[in-house]
């Protein structure tokens, strides 16, 4: 295994990047996925990269102290982008690639952008327009020339052109590189990831080298990752999964980072590089799901009869299998491996996780069910708990000590507090230096004694594990006093392929009812095998029959509920199927996919009262925005259904 431990002088990313080209200098460090061919990149051609970008940067101006945006889709060199910012003393700052021009102007201008490295055209476009409300953006570099040859604007350079620029710069300046990577020190700034802004503006989270490197150096011991793991690059360079578990992770260990050809072919290439350690959030987790039904429902009678009969074998004993062995008997084991033979190996190679060794969930609460799913199947499934401002990693669930229901106990080093109101306060290394220009905001973040307030929920169990209830804010009673905790519902609700969001009311309310999000491919396949006939989303969430199969997932989740002694009260009693899709275009989730559950209940209020009213429709009228910039109105008369509930079982005193 290779020595992942911080040593002296390589406590920065720079001095990690410069040891990888030193001790595997023809080791993969990259490769990418172009026009069907899987191009390889080592570390000693990184360095090589970025130093010569570094240098062209310089030549234009950047300095020591500056930030440099990065926007696009998972890519070698905006990945080279951010560490030649790194080796200039300058801070990269990614942005959400789909994320609208009004947004990138926000963050654009609160983070004080000079430079930025976009990836195409696309991005190239939302730049220059919003360029008058951005006047500090003065260069605009580009990988991808497709479409702008004709651009004919100052601020617009190539990747090449720079990196010319760059190499012409060092033979002038030969010392020049070395004397700023030798000024970067542990405490210096190494990134600002902007938060998802859940309940307001993003903040910039500003992290250091030293806590970066440390929590990845944690997370490396704790489950021996080394340079002969291969990791695939799919997920936002802006959320703080990838930067800790892709970028920082690669730059300690040594391994692999594998960029997608698109995010359209993202399945496809996860099959061909087989990772042995892989990183999603439970949205990843429910579309794979998802396509996994979706293609069982159009198997063959044999083949569905199969796959269920094994599955319901895979839940009675894989988990056990998984964590230990102990306690299965010779003729479970039999009948299990003929499962691995029939169903469990051909669909984990289907999938491109036949090699995971460690695979991990976070960025929000896993539904119990789903995360059974996985981890039935042999898939070394762990959940994880953190978020941006702890650099993610706050607990995690070793090996053999995997719950369903908890987080884990805390990483080592990290110390985590239950305050009186049952809030999580976390302490840790890898702990962010604080938002950035926000002095006020970081000082309502972290108190007096350095604890960082989550404003999540919840509480250690018997054997120490952390188990999150859900956010803080959100957590309330019923009427009755019960507790009422949404995303919980909602979890259990989006277990079920056909549906793909759900959002749950009941705060201080007698019934709670439900908002549910179709999963536009798999009732629209479902539909096709039924010859139920649509248009189009609008039309087919209208459908009787999508309302009856709706109603089937809400009971079952109901008959789970019931069996919660403390959530029995929290079963749906009605429910409605949206006229559109949430969207983070429309305000309605963040960029990572998070409902805004507040938001979402002031916009449709008339939703809301319509449900507890006990109306049987409800006419409504929606403005939604188009990709290409245009807005549009979804008008629609949505029937709100009853849902089968059933008696809680009081437990005796």
């Amino acid at each position: 295994m290779v020595e992942t431990t911080q040593r002296p002088g390589e406590d920065t990313f720079p001095r990690l990047l410069l040891r990888h080209a030193s001790t595997r200098p023809q080791k993969p460090a990259f490769r990418e996925k172009d026009l069907g061919i899987w191009q390889t990149t080592t570390w000693d051609q990184v360095t090589g990269e970025v130093r010569a970008f570094a240098c062209g940067l310089a030549a234009l101006g950047f300095k020591r102290g500056m930030n440099l945006a990065v926007v696009g889709d998972n890519r070698p060199r905006l990945y080279w982008a951010m560490a030649a910012a790194q080796c200039l003393g300058g801070v990269p700052v990614p942005l959400y690639q789909d994320a609208p021009a009004a947004d990138m102007s926000y963050v654009l201008d609160n983070a004080e952008i000079d430079f930025a490295v976009v990836e195409d055209q696309e991005q190239v476009d939302k730049l220059l327009e919003i360029k008058e409300s951005v006047p500090r953006l003065s260069h605009i570099i580009y990988d991808d020339e497709r479409g702008l040859r004709n651009y004919a604007r100052n601020e617009l350079t190539a990747w090449e052109k720079v990196q010319e620029l760059g190499r012409e710069f060092d033979r002038q300046h030969p010392d020049f590189f070395m004397q700023q990577v030798d000024a970067c020190r542990p405490d210096d700034a190494a990134v600002i990831l902007y938060t998802s802004g859940t309940t307001g503006k993003p903040k910039g989270v500003c992290h250091s080298h030293r806590g970066m490197i440390a929590t990845a150096s944690v997370l490396a011991e704790f489950d021996h990752v080394d340079d002969s793991n291969d990791l695939l690059c799919y997920l936002p360079l802006a959320w703080v999964g990838d930067f800790l578990y892709s970028y920082t992770m690669s730059l300690l260990c040594g391994f692999c980072l594998n960029c997608p050809e698109s995010p359209g072919t993202v399945m496809t290439d996860l099959r061909e590089i087989g990772p042995t350690y892989y990183f999603g959030p439970p949205r990843v987790y429910e579309n794979i799901l998802t396509q996994v039904m979706i293609r069982i429902e159009d198997a063959s009678w044999i083949k569905r009869r199969m796959f269920h009969y094994f599955m319901k074998v895979a839940r009675r004993v894989g988990l056990r299998i998984l964590d230990d062995g102990r306690n299965v008997g010779l003729g479970d084991r039999l009948l299990y491996g003929i499962g691995e033979l029939l169903v469990y190996g051909p669909l984990k190679n289907v999938l491109g996780m036949s090699r995971i060794r460690v695979a991990y969930t976070g960025g929000e609460a896993i539904g119990p069910d789903l995360f059974d799913f996985y981890r039935s199947l042999g898939i070394n499934l762990k959940q994880l708990y953190g978020m941006t401002e702890t650099c993610v990693t706050v607990c995690m669930q070793a090996n053999g000590e995997v719950k369903l229901d908890t987080v884990g106990r805390p990483m080592p080093g990290v110390e985590v507090s239950i305050a009186d109101d049952g809030e999580v306060l976390v302490r840790a290394p890898g702990l962010m230096m604080g938002y950035y220009k926000r002095p006020d905001a970081t000082a309502e973040a972290i108190d007096a004694e350095g604890y960082f307030h989550t404003g999540d929920a919840g509480f250690f169990d018997a054997d120490g594990h952390l188990k999150i209830i859900d956010r803080a804010k959100d957590v309330g009673r019923m009427a009755n006093g019960a507790m009422f905790a949404p995303r919980f519902i909602e979890n259990k609700l989006k277990f079920f392929p056909y549906i793909k969001e759900a959002v749950a009311f009941g705060d201080q309310r007698d019934k709670c009812m439900a908002f549910i999000n179709i999963d536009m491919e798999a009732v629209g396949n479902w539909a096709e095998r039924r010859n139920i006939a649509y248009s189009g989303y609008t039309d087919l969430a209208a459908q009787e029959a999508v309302y009856d199969l709706i109603a089937e997932c809400v009971e079952k989740v109901n008959a789970d509920l019931v069996a919660d002694g403390m959530l029995g009260d929290s079963q749906v009693h009605r429910f409605l199927i949206l006229h559109k899709e949430l969207d983070p275009d429309d305000d309605e989730l963040t960029r990572t996919r998070k409902v805004r559950r507040r938001f979402i209940a002031d916009k449709y209020a008339v939703l809301v009262d319509a449900l507890y009213a006990g109306r049987a429709s409800q006419y409504i009228e929606t403005q939604v925005k188009f990709e290409d910039g245009r807005q549009g109105l979804v008008k629609a008369d949505l029937r709100i259904r009853d849902a089968k509930t059933f008696t809680p079982v009081k437990k005796a005193a």
